[in-house]
């Protein structure tokens, strides 16, 4: 549990640094766009979402689900949002490693 408020501390400090982008289609353009160091995606977000957004990511970033659903990460959004993308590479190896962290915990 301490691990997922890290990965939510760590997203919205990456929204603070302006180096978070949020919604499906703004993502997809910064992946294409090489802009894109990581993608998560909420717990709850759609199966055709995630299969697009894995789609979109293969060979270019890491595309990874988190264990947070979209309610959880509204503090940070400020609306239910499924898809977001990491501008940063530090920023991204701190998710990357909460996210490590937590399953670690849950297996």
């Amino acid at each position: 549990m301490e691990n997922k408020q890290k990965l939510v501390s760590a997203i919205s400090l990456c929204r603070k640094a302006g180096k978070l982008v949020m919604g499906f289609d703004a993502v997809r353009e910064s992946v294409f766009g090489g802009k894109a160091a990581l993608v998560l995606l909420a717990a709850d977000v759609s199966e055709g979402t995630a299969k697009r957004m894995r789609r979109t990511c293969e060979d270019l970033t890491d595309c990874l689900s988190m264990p947070l659903t979209q309610m959880e990460l509204c503090s940070i959004s400020y609306k239910k949002v499924g898809v977001y993308g990491i501008l940063d590479e530090n920023l991204a190896d701190l998710c990357k490693q909460y996210l490590a962290e937590e399953k670690e915990e849950i297996e």
